[in-house]
């Protein structure tokens, strides 16, 4: 089986593909001036351009990881910024828990899934 790596950082690939399915690599903001939820939507829109490179989109979702900085503080933010881009009839599993994240200004960090 064929395994296509699309253009990531130094140390990793940013999606693969393989045997019908697309993993997207965690992804932190770019923008990390902004709250949770603004840092959540920065987010969705470099899964959905990643999600882009393998043909496919969001309601294509298999699965959703999800780490915050500070899941109490967080946890509501972050979720109504989800329920905001998820696409209701294509709901992934998902699954959310506090990390210590690699700089103290990003307050989130996802990793999807897909099918091809």
């Amino acid at each position: 089986m064929t395994i296509k790596r699309h253009e990531g950082l130094a140390v990793f690939s940013s999606v693969v593909e393989h045997a019908g399915l697309v993993y997207v690599s965690g992804l932190v903001p770019k923008d990390r001036t902004l709250d949770v939820g603004g840092q959540a939507k920065d987010i969705f829109n470099q899964i959905d351009a990643n999600l882009a490179k393998a043909g496919i989109d969001k309601t294509r979702l298999l699965k959703a990881e999800i780490w915050l900085k500070q899941i109490e503080r967080d946890f509501a933010a972050m979720n109504a910024a989800w329920l905001d881009w998820v696409d209701p009839d294509h709901l992934p599993v998902r699954v959310t828990s506090e990390a210590n994240l690699a700089s103290p200004d990003i307050l989130i960090e996802i990793m999807v899934t897909a099918a091809k």
